[in-house]
Parts: C-alpha cells; structure tokens; sequence
C-alpha cells in the first residue's frame, strides 16, 4: 500500500490542499501545469468575457485534449519502436545468416586452396618423374 501524500499548491491564485500516492513534487508540476493553462486561456480576450462555469469547461476540454494528443503520441512513438524492433530483429538474422554464408565461403575456399596444393605437389612428382625418366 502506497503512502499518502498531502501538499499544498495554488492554482489561480487560491491555496488547495492535494493529496495522493504521487510525490509532492508530482503534485506540484500538476498544479503548475493547470496554472500554465489558465494563464494562456487568461490572455484571450474572449476567454476572459465567459462566465467561470463556461471558462472551466473550455479549460477541462484543453486539458482532455492535450491528454489525447499525448496518449496518440505515446501510441505512434509505441508502435515505431514495434517497427524498429522488428527491423533490428530482421538485421539481426540477416546479419547471422551473412556470417554463416561468409564462415561457409571461407571453409570451402580453404578446400579449395588445399586441392590446389595437392594438385601442385602432384604436377611437382609427375614433373620429377618425367623429366627423371629422360635421362
């Protein structure tokens, strides 16, 4: 079970007494953050003109919007994070199956180069033996 915690803030220009199982600190960036939202609704003339109760709703509307926007971008950074994970995965295996081919390559050119030394040490012994056979 979390501990509560309780703090006071001000949000425009009134003293609240917030309480929770976030910090104190969290507490006081909410606060900060509604207080922001009320300062930039504050400047517009218009915003200013409506009754509290019509002002309140437009700042709950602002605020549910900014949450959405910022669940859509969680969701958007989640799903390329999806996207670069299976690239990754995908380089990976590319990568496994490059080095594969590359450790397959190397073991047939050293058959190779080994069938050519045979093939040279056996033109050496029929070379000796012809030319052994000249004499």
């Amino acid at each position: 079970m979390s501990v509560k915690t309780e703090t006071e803030v001000i949000i425009g220009g009134k003293s609240y007494t917030l309480s929770g199982s976030e910090s104190a600190e969290y507490l006081q960036r909410v606060a900060f953050y509604i207080n922001n939202k009320l300062s930039e609704y504050n400047k517009i003339e218009s915003f200013r003109k409506q009754s509290t109760e019509f002002r309140n709703i437009l700042l709950e509307l602002n605020i549910a919007d900014d949450l959405f926007k910022t669940k859509q971008k969680v969701a958007d950074l989640e799903e390329e994070l999806e996207r670069k994970e299976k690239e990754l995965y995908d380089l990976k295996h590319e990568l496994i199956s490059s080095q594969i081919k590359l450790d397959n390559a190397e073991k047939n050119i050293k058959s190779l180069q080994s069938e050519v030394n045979d093939g040279t040490k056996k033109i050496v012994r029929l070379e000796a033996q012809l030319s052994g056979g000249k004499s």
